[in-house]
């Protein structure tokens, strides 16, 4: 006899409530690079980029589950905002997921523990495998099982699992809930900030051979470190120094060694616009950033860019202020290349920071490497200095030779009277020109000079000697100094 089972309203309710629940739970939808129609990247100096990536995807009508797959694996996430551009409005975000767990051995094995894997061994001789269960207690600093009655430390066989756990993903992904007010295809797009993208301005100078002016190239190096690739990018790059607001919680970019391509000069020149106080850039044909990669770009070429070289002497503040007792000790001084952002010295166009890279050609004609120096944002008709290193021909001794204290009396006021000898020397074949100058603190009055100062600032006083080739000069001064 068939007994028929009945059940009371109150659960034939609940359980068509569980029914209706689980009917509304939508399907999972992936989304992957094949429906991505257009990416643009937008990359600002500060290790951060904006990501506009559309995509084609087909909804339901009501509730949706995409799963958005390929995008930085350093998103922030609290910046991530999805949008139509077929049909703006058509549907509601409800909720957002960032998955960046990512499968790895490691993690699936971390995220069994409590549960139970199945060990497979195999014998060393005849090659049988056996299978044994066994629970996994823990994953910190190695492996430990429940095998049977024991407990049992690392792997001693291969692991089987059954299944991958549903918040461990094989790449970074969006898990993104909405709601749809129509069926069918929309073109949506996806806008976030990330980190792992930078770039900065790289420049290549060649100094002609009178040393009177530079072939000057520049080039933006983009490196690419977000954890997926940009195919077919639009291009931005933005220079200017953000105000960001720091978050100990980001997640930090993995400093892997990425791989060198070097992009051809690009057809359409590399354009520029003011945007807001700061720089845009926009590089005139798409261009696909590939993950752990550093790409370079055309910025910039030009020819003949007049220059100007100086060699300079710079002194320190304590020897005006006691006596000093150093003697013969040999002084380097430092080498300047300085030229003018202007359209009648070729250039004109702002000038992004980076390292400018100095080369000449030796008597054989080969390009030889002979210093660099970093510079900053340089506007139009501004100058760029460039400290390429220090003169191996040029030297010069400098000791105090006089020191009194004047106004003893005086307990409110230190005022001192010293004396300096500066020997300038010269191994070059040709006459230099050396800027001597001199940081002078307090209030101080030039007594005696063997050749005329120029008072450039408050506290500094500057000479310009001329060293004949192969020679020498001595520089004499005396300086009041009162405090």
């Amino acid at each position: 006899m068939t007994r028929i089972s009945k059940r009371t309203p109150l659960a034939a309710a609940a359980l068509a409530t569980l029914l209706g629940t689980a009917q509304a739970q939508p399907v999972e939808r992936r989304s992957t690079l094949e429906d991505q129609q257009s990416v643009a990247v937008t990359i600002y100096n500060a290790d951060l980029a904006l990501v506009k990536d559309a995509r084609r995807l087909t909804l339901e009508h009501g509730p949706n589950r995409i799963a958005l797959r390929d995008v930085s694996a350093n998103m922030r996430p609290e910046t991530a905002q999805l949008r139509s551009l077929s049909n703006p409005g058509s549907f509601s975000l409800l909720e957002q997921n960032f998955d960046f767990d990512l499968l790895t051995p490691a993690k699936l094995l971390e995220k069994s523990v409590g549960k139970t894997v199945r060990i497979v061994k195999t014998h060393p001789t005849s090659g049988a495998e056996t299978t044994e269960s066994a629970q996994v207690l823990s994953t910190h600093d190695g492996v430990v099982l429940k095998m049977g009655d024991r407990i049992e430390t690392g792997l001693p066989g291969r692991i089987v699992f059954d299944g991958v756990p549903a918040n461990l993903r094989d790449r970074p992904t969006l898990v993104t809930e909405l709601n749809s007010q129509r069926a069918g295809p929309q073109e949506v797009e996806l806008s976030y900030l990330t980190k792992g993208l930078a770039w900065r301005a790289d420049y290549v100078a060649e100094l002609s051979a009178d040393d009177r002016s530079i072939d000057l190239n520049g080039w933006f190096t983009l490196t690419n470190q977000s954890g997926t690739s940009y195919s077919n990018a639009k291009l931005q790059l933005v220079a200017g120094d953000l105000n960001l607001v720091q978050d100990e919680q980001l997640m930090e970019v993995d400093k892997i060694v990425p791989t060198v391509v070097y992009a051809p000069p690009p057809e359409a020149k590399v354009s520029q616009e003011a945007l807001f106080e700061y720089h845009l850039y926009t590089v005139g044909r798409p261009t696909t950033l590939a993950d752990q990669q550093t790409k370079q770009v055309a910025l910039l070429n030009a020819s003949g860019v007049p220059v100007t070289k100086e060699l300079v002497l710079q002194g320190q503040e304590h020897y005006y202020t006691d006596s000093v007792g150093e003697i013969g000790k040999k002084l380097k001084t430092a080498v300047y290349i300085e030229f003018a952002n202007r359209e009648n010295a070729h250039l004109g166009d702002p000038l992004p920071k980076g390292v400018v890279r100095l080369y000449k050609r030796d008597g054989a004609g080969n390009a030889q490497f002979v210093g660099e120096d970093s510079i900053d944002h340089t506007s139009k008709n501004e100058t760029v200095r460039l400290h390429v290193g220090d003169a191996f021909d040029v030297t010069a001794d400098k000791k105090q030779t006089d020191w009194r204290r004047r106004d003893t009396k005086n307990k409110a006021r230190d005022t001192s009277e010293s004396a300096y000898e500066i020997v300038l020397r010269n191994a070059k074949p040709e006459a230099v020109t050396v800027t001597v100058r001199e940081p002078v603190p307090g209030d101080w009055t030039m007594l005696e000079e063997s050749q005329k100062h120029t008072k450039v600032a408050a506290g500094t006083a500057e000479w310009h000697v001329k060293v004949p080739a192969e020679g020498s000069v001595t520089l004499k001064y005396r300086v009041l100094t009162r405090f």
